[in-house]
């Protein structure tokens, strides 16, 4: 077995658990994913399983992404997701769907996006999280990444779905904080589903427990 598929991966486990368990099914060591996806999100995650399709993967990483982001307003997360310590914001009235609307261009085409200080991102050698986690100060520089496409896709306060597509290197997670922010009310990711990673989409993935070497 030595391809590139789809694997749907669910909330929970980690991308690497989820190649952990394909090494064990299939015997196979060589196994890669392209792009990593958080323990709390779920979705898209492009597998490739064997030396010639691992090869291959840095052309599956720089493919276009979509996602369905669940953000949720009025607090912000020390992780900017559902997973860290929330501090609630003192908010009179709430944005309105046309407010946000407003605001959401802002963050479409090239922009510069600060990487959540628990993420994966190195410095000095060092995935940023290892730091965060030790309460070590994490200093991370912004950079510049492409969002191609946002869309609202409901509003209820506090929460607010976006369908967003993007380039490589974004962090949802970054978005949401930023969004947050710039309405004046805080946010943070607290549902997200990654939909499609270049041609794989959601409707292609396999069911990791199917995996098995003819």
């Amino acid at each position: 077995m030595t391809n590139i598929f789809a694997v749907y991966k669910p909330v929970g486990p980690t991308s690497n658990d989820i190649l952990e368990d394909i090494r064990r099914r299939t015997g196979i060591k060589k196994v890669g994913h392209a792009g990593t996806l958080d323990p709390l999100a779920s979705g898209v995650l492009v597998v490739a399983i064997g030396r010639n399709a691992t090869k291959r993967l840095s052309a599956e990483v720089a493919k276009e992404k979509e996602y369905l982001a669940a953000i949720r307003l009025g607090e912000e997360s020390t992780t900017d997701d559902a997973e860290g310590e929330k501090t609630k914001q003192a908010i009179e009235t709430p944005p309105s769907r046309e407010q946000i609307q407003e605001i959401l261009p802002q963050f479409v085409g090239q922009i510069e996006q600060m990487p959540p200080k628990y993420s994966a991102v190195k410095i000095k050698g060092r995935e940023a999280y290892k730091y965060a986690r030790q309460n070590q100060a994490v200093i991370l520089e912004p950079r510049m990444v492409t969002v191609k496409e946002i869309t609202l896709v409901s509003y209820a306060w506090p929460d607010v779905v976006l369908r967003v597509v993007t380039g490589p290197g974004v962090y949802i997670r970054s978005l949401a904080r930023d969004l947050g922010r710039a309405l004046g009310v805080g946010g943070y990711i607290f549902a997200l589903e990654r939909t499609r990673v270049g041609e794989f989409t959601k409707d292609q993935c396999v069911n990791p427990d199917q995996i098995t070497v003819r």
